[in-house]
């Protein structure tokens, strides 16, 4: 039984997702949501300011359900889930949290759909817990080297405007930062202890991009499936991210939006759901 009280906490109905809690070890409480049946994929979110799992699969997670058993959680320093006094956090770190995710879960092996920094975990995941993992679908893959952009991001302004700088900076299409959505992230930004916390995670993610950046020659060992996703216009994480990763990995494959910038989980939606299910498909 968990010792953690439960927050009183509810999703915003914007996103139409339940709310879920579990104890992942002493004094930390794993928000996350779980929609489907069957084979295990956790979904691992970005790290935009006011970032949650739902504000960053809630166009995904229904669609996606139909052919496993979706399980997307706020990582540690991000969203809702609670975390035990001393949490360090980093790259390991949220690694280490998504194991105790499936641990509490009971579950041994799942795939990874990971975003931005959600592919980064994705594929340390895959270096530190190999027997843990099917495969991984990861877009706008993190922990490249900073660019212009990605230094606007390591320096994230809690103001409306400041979210909304952030969110416009992910996509081509600037119609889909709508007020609404502006104010939830802004909302969930907002938390307990975001300001202060949030300059932590940041600090950490910047930290080990020198520090801890992915073992290329460790990834050309992988030897499981990767479906590799990326948009053209991506200001973010440049398209040669994929590319690097894709002549890497020996069982990468690769899908490129046009039109589309670093949340092509939502600005191309429709799409990006096809694919991923059907990737799915002929992979589990």
């Amino acid at each position: 039984m968990s010792t953690t009280e439960i927050p009183q906490y509810t999703t915003d109905p914007f996103f139409n997702l339940e709310d879920k809690w579990i104890e992942t070890q002493d004094g930390e409480l794993t928000h996350y949501h779980e929609l489907g049946e069957g084979t295990p994929i956790l979904f691992l979110h970005g790290s935009g300011t006011g970032v949650t799992a739902a504000a960053n699969w809630w166009l995904n997670l229904p669609q996606i359900a139909e052919v496993g058993r979706c399980i997307a959680i706020d990582s540690i320093g991000y969203g809702q889930s609670i975390t035990a006094p001393g949490t360090e956090y980093g790259i390991k770190e949220w690694v280490r949290h998504a194991v105790r995710v499936l641990d509490a879960l009971g579950i041994e092996k799942t795939w990874i759909v990971g975003n931005s920094l959600g592919g980064w975990l994705a594929f340390q995941f895959a270096l530190d817990f190999p027997e843990r993992l099917l495969g991984i679908v990861s877009m706008g893959t993190g922990g490249a080297k900073l660019t212009k952009a990605l230094k606007g991001h390591s320096n994230p302004t809690l103001t409306p405007e400041g979210i909304r700088d952030t969110l416009e900076l992910f996509v081509v299409d600037k119609s889909l930062v709508t007020d609404e959505l502006v104010q939830l992230r802004y909302e969930s930004a907002l938390n307990d202890t975001a300001s202060d916390r949030l300059k932590e995670v940041v600090s950490a993610r910047d930290r080990d991009r020198t520090e801890l950046p992915l073992d290329f020659e460790r990834l050309a060992q992988l030897d499981i499936p990767v479906l590799l996703i990326h948009g053209v216009q991506d200001a973010v994480i440049p398209v040669q991210r994929t590319w690097d990763l894709l002549n890497t990995i020996p069982h990468a494959d690769a899908h490129i939006f046009s039109q589309c910038g670093h949340w092509s989980q939502v600005e191309r939606s429709t799409e990006f759901n096809e694919v991923i299910i059907n990737y799915l498909k002929h992979h589990c």
